[in-house]
């Protein structure tokens, strides 16, 4: 049997899920700085099956404007450079040895303009997804039986100002996220 805090909690549960999902997807956009998980999109045809890259190498950032790719069998390095030169990302991987160095071109204001708006849509993803967690959590409110009218109306303006600040959150992200893709 629901109650109105076990409500409010699976609601919040859900919207601290939604924003981790962004945080995620906003570290995956590119900003000036090299971070490992820049390569997480790239897939490697490797054994047979394709593969992330991050479960055939490590990878590291050594240098603000450099990535480093170590593949774990020596013998795949050439698919590796290969995989991520096709992964569209705009990279121009090469082999030195048993690691292939990635340097990052530096981003022109077209580039940046461009992953401003990808990080918009995937806040507006978000933000949609604590939506349907506050629309949910409303609607179970509603189906409440031996709830006064009063504490599901109390409830649901706690439910709304989870929500605003929720979607404040979100907004802080783009902020950050924004000044770090624009920093030149």
């Amino acid at each position: 049997m629901s109650t109105i805090p076990q409500i409010l909690k699976d609601a919040r549960g859900s919207m601290d899920k939604d924003i981790a999902h962004v945080k995620h997807e906003f570290s995956s956009v590119r900003s000036g700085k090299a971070t490992p998980n820049m390569l997480d999109t790239v897939r490697v045809e490797m054994y047979g099956q394709q593969m992330q890259l991050n479960q055939v190498a490590t990878i590291n950032a050594p240098e603000p404007r450099v990535l480093i790719v170590t593949p774990f069998d020596k013998g795949q390095i050439k698919i590796v450079e290969k995989a991520i030169r096709e992964a569209d990302l705009g990279l121009e991987p090469s082999a030195q040895g048993n690691i292939i160095r990635v340097p990052l071109p530096a981003m022109n204001e077209q580039r940046r303009k461009e992953l401003v708006k990808v990080v918009h849509k995937y806040a507006e993803d978000g933000k949609v997804a604590i939506r349907h967690a506050r629309t949910h959590g409303r609607e179970s409110m509603k189906k409440l039986a031996g709830v006064s009218e009063d504490d599901v109306k109390h409830a649901e303006k706690e439910l709304q100002k989870l929500h605003d600040d929720y979607i404040h959150k979100i907004d802080e992200l783009i902020k950050a996220k924004e000044a770090e893709i624009m920093e030149v």
